[in-house]
């Protein structure tokens, strides 16, 4: 009995456990499900927009060391004429401490200024006679433009004179002259010399020979109507040449023709004849005729004028073509020359190249010396940082650029100064290139031993007064930079434009404005509550977002903001 009622009770604990159990796990799963989705909570780090300074550098570790020992060499050869120092003494900046003999350098410089003031002058030649060349094509034009204007004003008289009829038939005036002048002159057995220019065949001819002349003029009106001053040259002396060429032509003929003119009027006064002209008509024409004498021989002696100038300068441009060509690298070749014949002569000054002492003098007035001869020591007291760049960033130095300095042995303490030396040949250690630089102090520091190590960031490139983000508030979407905005409880995605980047901020140039709130970092927060027999254990986890980078910031006050 007994042992079977131990048996029932045995199994009804059983039963209970199992129940309990059953219980637990069903409280357990269902509190995680319930609590994990209401407990995952996103916080954000935010950050306003904010103008400052931004500066890129360049870092390197080195030493202090005395400013500098310098050994003062001359970088020429020659005979020592003046020597200004002596040993232990100090002295000042760019002081003249020696003189090499500079009569052949001197006479260098004056041989090279006496080059150049020639290729100067040649230069001078030059461009003067391509400004007569232009002087003279302009001149040509003008007196193309007043030779079509006069031939344009004797036009309808000579077309009177020479087409019309004033007898009422098909003989132009200047035809019946002729054949009227002819036929006296051959009745009288007179010499008809005069009459050459006409030939044998007398019919119209006056007529023939003006409508040539007429047409020629009009095509060659088109060409000239063409030309402006911008025109070549070429262009112009081509048209000056046809006009001369045809205002010959019709001045011959208007000469003869006031010829004619003239002789007819004295057969019909000695004839006593009848002329079916007018004594008013024939007297105009024989007065236009000599006029227009006058006014074609004025404008061919301009046009011979204007060819004879072009002719001239075109042979003058000629004979110093060569020149011409190559005016332009003679005169630099001659300046680079002189640079350098003024620089030689530099060289034969040797200056204190700063303020010091010197140590030793190892040369005396009449000594010849050679290119690194060693004259003198110098030292100074004044103390500087020596440090090694890789090649990668000693290819972003220059001589000048500000740089901070702080010591391993002075914590708090930091210097400014500036580059004032960089190596113009690397050195190569176990393959690595590294190159030395050298910074000098902006003010001097009692604390600062040599010796001393040093820190130093030189600055390459800076922007002041610009708007800056922390890196880490910078996302991609490919190679297009955006940020994460905070706008009025929403989070709004932006475009953004880069400019200068450090290892920590970056600069804004557009897409955002001063104030803005911008998400640097997102939090993702998980808590559940794990039971146990003993105890209870809350884990946090913390994910960063896709696309963050760099250390959780927070806001202007450096306290992280909730999410919304």
């Amino acid at each position: 009995m007994i042992s079977k009622l131990f048996r029932k009770i045995k199994e009804r604990k059983i039963i209970v456990i199992i129940i309990i159990l059953i219980v637990a796990l069903v409280g357990y799963f269902g509190y995680q499900k319930l609590f994990k989705k209401q407990n995952n909570k996103e916080q954000y780090i935010t950050t306003k927009v904010e103008k400052g300074d931004l500066a890129i550098s360049v870092s390197g570790s080195g030493q202090i060391v005395v400013s500098d020992q310098i050994d003062i060499k001359p970088k020429t050869s020659g005979e020592i004429t003046y020597v200004n120092v002596e040993k232990n003494q100090e002295v000042k900046n760019g002081v003249l401490l020696f003189q090499l003999d500079t009569r052949d350098a001197q006479k260098a410089v004056k041989d090279a200024e006496l080059n150049l003031k020639n290729a100067e002058t040649s230069q001078d030649i030059v461009q003067k006679t391509e400004e007569s060349l232009e002087s003279a094509c302009n001149s040509a034009l003008d007196n193309l433009t007043n030779a079509f204007t006069s031939l344009f004003a004797m036009k309808p008289d000579l077309k009177n004179m020479f087409l019309e009829s004033s007898q009422g038939n098909n003989t132009n005036d200047i035809d019946y002259y002729l054949h009227l002048v002819n036929f006296y002159l051959d009745s009288y057995g007179s010499d008809l010399g005069f009459l050459t220019f006409w030939g044998n065949d007398l019919n119209n001819i006056a007529e023939e020979k003006y409508n040539v002349i007429q047409k020629e003029l009009d095509s060659l009106w088109e060409k000239y109507s063409a030309l402006s001053y911008d025109s070549s040259c070429v262009d112009i002396e081509i048209i000056i040449n046809q006009t001369y060429d045809i205002v010959r032509s019709l001045l011959d003929l208007v000469r003869q023709s006031s010829n004619v003119t003239k002789q007819y009027h004295v057969i019909v006064e000695k004839e006593h004849l009848i002329s079916p002209i007018s004594t008013v008509i024939s007297e105009t024409h024989a007065s236009n005729l000599t006029e227009f004498t006058s006014s074609l021989s004025s404008l061919m002696n301009n046009l011979s004028s204007a060819k004879q100038s072009l002719k001239e300068t075109k042979e003058a441009m000629a004979n110093i073509g060569l020149e011409v060509e190559t005016q332009n690298n003679t005169i630099s070749k001659l300046e680079y020359a002189l640079a350098d014949a003024k620089e030689n002569l530099a060289q034969h000054y040797i200056y204190s190249p700063f303020k010091g002492a010197i140590t030793g003098v190892n040369v005396k007035k009449g000594d010849t010396v050679s290119s690194g001869t060693t004259l003198a020591t110098i030292i100074t007291q004044e103390k500087i940082a020596k440090i090694s760049l890789n090649e990668i960033d000693a290819a972003k130095i220059k001589i000048g650029q500000k740089a901070v300095l702080s010591f391993d042995a002075l914590s708090g303490l930091s210097i400014s100064g500036q580059v004032i030396d960089l190596d113009i040949e690397g050195t190569v250690s176990q393959g690595v290139v590294s190159y030395g630089v050298t910074i000098a102090f902006d003010d001097e520091e009692a604390q600062v031993k040599p010796g001393m190590s040093v820190s130093v960031e030189i600055i390459t490139d800076s922007r002041q007064g610009v708007l800056i983000l922390p890196n880490s508030a910078i996302n991609y979407r490919g190679d297009n930079p955006y940020v994460n905005l905070s706008v009025s409880g929403e989070i709004k995605q932006q475009m953004v434009e880069l400019g200068l980047s450090s290892d920590t901020h970056t600069e804004i140039i557009s897409g955002i404005e001063q104030g803005d709130l911008v998400i640097t970092t997102t939090i993702i927060s998980n808590k559940a509550a794990v039971g146990s027999t003993s105890n209870n254990n809350q884990n946090q986890r913390f994910q960063m977002m896709p696309g963050m980078t760099g250390m959780m910031g927070g806001d202007t006050t450096g306290r992280p903001t909730r999410g919304f």
